[in-house]
């Protein structure tokens, strides 16, 4: 009678479980491994680890069955590092294409009376925790992703701006390079909204911003929405004189995009004020060294007839 239940839990439970003797032959062959190799047990009792599975000699999985057998040592082999050790398939459509499933091993020595020791090898099917595991990390990364870019125009946020300056900060302090920055601010944005709606104010914000996109080339350079009506420009490794260009470039770019503005007091078109600030980091200088240089050069713009660039140097403050 307990014969019969020891079969019938063998082939009711949902794990494979593969026995070997001393000499690594094998002497239990459960059903759920049959079904899931596509071997049945037949064709396998009595013949050694070797002989089943040619390709797995050597392997993490053949040397902890043998340290097993001879050391007592039990193990459990790392999904991460051992995906799918033994020719398991989930389905015969997966079996065709050669995919095996994702394996969880479980290696334990058994202690049989009056018999020489034994080693049990579980399996547990792990691909939908796997599969699971793996959405929810692609799910974090395009949340992560989301959260650093800015809903409207899908350039980077406030926040992405913050973590860059920081970043680039500390590189230019590390490698003694210039590092900088240029504040941007959309002339007379308000009577825009005023005069075409926020739906043609919108529109307005995102051609501004892929207008500052293709004039930043570089790998680490960073436009991003620093709020309402106002981009800022990170340029790593560049003096003032090379900022001063690229906020040339950016005015004009934005200029050239000739988009009608019949309430601006400076053109018929819109137009973008630039302030820009270089900072050469010394242990003293902050980030906000730099902002608030920058901040300085805009509203000297702003209020020097607007669609122009302003530079102001920046001195590390106490």
């Amino acid at each position: 009678m307990q014969l019969d239940l020891l079969q019938g839990v063998l082939k009711a439970v949902r794990t494979g479980i593969i026995v070997f003797d001393a000499e690594q032959r094998i002497i239990l062959w459960n059903d759920w491994v049959e079904q899931h190799s596509r071997i049945v047990a037949d064709d396998v009792l009595g013949k050694t680890f070797t002989d089943v599975f040619p390709d797995m000699i050597d392997s993490r999985t053949h040397v902890a069955i043998s340290e097993a057998l001879r050391n007592n040592f039990a193990s459990l082999l790392s999904q991460t590092l051992n995906k799918a050790p033994f020719p398991l398939y989930s389905t015969p459509a997966d079996a065709a294409a050669g995919m095996r499933m994702q394996q969880a091993v479980h290696v334990m020595p058994l202690h049989i009376p009056a018999l020489p020791r034994h080693c049990l090898v579980q399996i547990t099917d792990v691909s939908m925790a796997v599969s699971r595991e793996r959405k929810l990390r692609e799910q974090a990364v395009e949340l992560q992703s989301q959260s650093l870019v800015d809903g409207l125009t899908g350039i980077a946020n406030r926040r992405r701006f913050d973590l860059h300056l920081e970043q680039e900060f500390r590189n230019a302090k590390r490698n003694s390079t210039p590092l900088s920055l240029i504040m941007i601010d959309v002339d007379y944005f308000k009577n825009y909204n005023d005069n075409y709606g926020h739906q043609r104010g919108d529109g307005c914000l995102v051609q501004i911003a892929s207008a500052l996109e293709r004039v930043l080339v570089r790998a680490n350079d960073l436009v991003s929405r620093y709020g309402g009506e106002e981009f800022a420009a990170i340029l790593p490794n560049t003096n003032e004189e090379g900022a001063l260009r690229v906020a040339e470039a950016l005015r004009a770019e934005v200029e050239s995009l000739a988009l009608a503005h019949a309430c601006s007091g400076v053109a018929d078109h819109v137009t973008i004020s630039l302030g820009v600030s270089t900072l050469m980091p010394e242990p003293a200088a902050k980030t906000g060294n730099l902002i608030h240089a920058a901040d300085r050069a805009l509203y000297q713009a702003k209020h020097s007839g607007r669609n122009c660039v302003v530079v102001n140097a920046c001195k590390p403050r106490a």
